[in-house]
């Protein structure tokens, strides 16, 4: 039985007897640029494709094997044709606009009693106040207010904002086990009704750290063309992220999700959320 194996096809040199090449010996040409291939250099490139040979590009690569968008490869080019931007007034949109408001004030009626209870125990702990409220960047980098059930202990930051760590000390008792089944979570369904954010998109930043980290990291503003939501499709892929590698690489999750964002994708989001929750993962930093 003929076993395949991989085979280097140095572009720039494609000739008669590379194109003769046996097809089986060659599982596909992956294109870094396809801007540097001159006319005759892609009528040789669609013969192989004539042959049978796979012929894919690099952000071709990334959506359909990797299902993500590492934003050090992603062109500006692509990024204008790909077709990332998500118009507010589609259909799609308003159709996840009104999944949002509806799901959303089922959640909190649901889980109303859970909050109370979780108000109580966070106001007998410290004999402080329960809701956190934060200054967030939410869709075309607009400044919101963000709400949450306080985890940590008071003025924990000292005015200077801190990614949290897997044995965070600032975390109280009771915040350990909130933030474990994402209990704090809860009160951002407000935010979600009252249009600042979406049930499903990019995880919204503080605004001092989201500048400092646009200056580092390739088209990270462009997770801002959509509403930021309490889960995505980053967080359903990769661990809590507290340091800038692992916002580049979330980043790079946000892109799909713009890339690709549809009523089915959102869903499939949503139903991995509640996977998520249930077996008590990806709510605390790994390191």
């Amino acid at each position: 039985k003929y076993s395949r194996k991989r085979i280097s096809l140095d572009f720039l040199d494609i000739n008669e007897d590379t194109i003769k090449i046996n097809k089986n010996e060659i599982e596909g040409i992956l294109i870094d640029n396809l801007e540097d291939f001159n006319d005759y250099k892609i009528s040789k490139l669609l013969f192989l494709r004539n042959s049978g040979i796979k012929i894919i590009t690099l952000e071709n690569l990334c959506e359909n094997y990797l299902q993500r968008f590492p934003p050090e490869i992603l062109k500006k080019e692509y990024l204008i044709k790909g077709n990332f931007n998500i118009p507010q007034k589609s259909f799609q949109s308003r159709i996840k606009r009104i999944g949002d408001v509806l799901l959303s004030i089922l959640l909190l009626i649901i889980t109303s009693p859970i909050i109370l209870i979780s108000c109580i125990l966070i106001f007998l702990e410290d004999r402080k106040f329960f809701i956190y409220k934060q200054q967030r960047v939410g869709i075309s980098q607009n400044i919101f207010t963000i709400y949450k059930l306080r985890t940590m202990k008071i003025n924990s930051e000292s005015g200077k904002p801190v990614w949290a760590t897997k044995y965070d000390k600032r975390i109280t008792k009771i915040g350990r086990i909130l933030r474990k089944y994402r209990i704090d979570e809860l009160p951002q369904l407000i935010c979600v009704i009252r249009g600042d954010m979406s049930l499903i998109g990019p995880r919204p930043e503080r605004e001092e750290i989201d500048k400092k980290l646009s200056e580092i990291i390739p088209h990270y503003n462009t997770r801002y063309l959509i509403r930021p939501g309490l889960s995505g499709w980053a967080q359903v892929n990769y661990p809590y992220g507290a340091s800038v590698d692992d916002t580049r690489k979330k980043l790079s999750y946000d892109l799909f999700y713009l890339r690709n964002f549809s009523t089915w994708l959102d869903f499939l989001i949503l139903l991995k959320t509640i996977r998520l929750v249930l077996l008590k993962k990806g709510a605390i930093p790994n390191k």
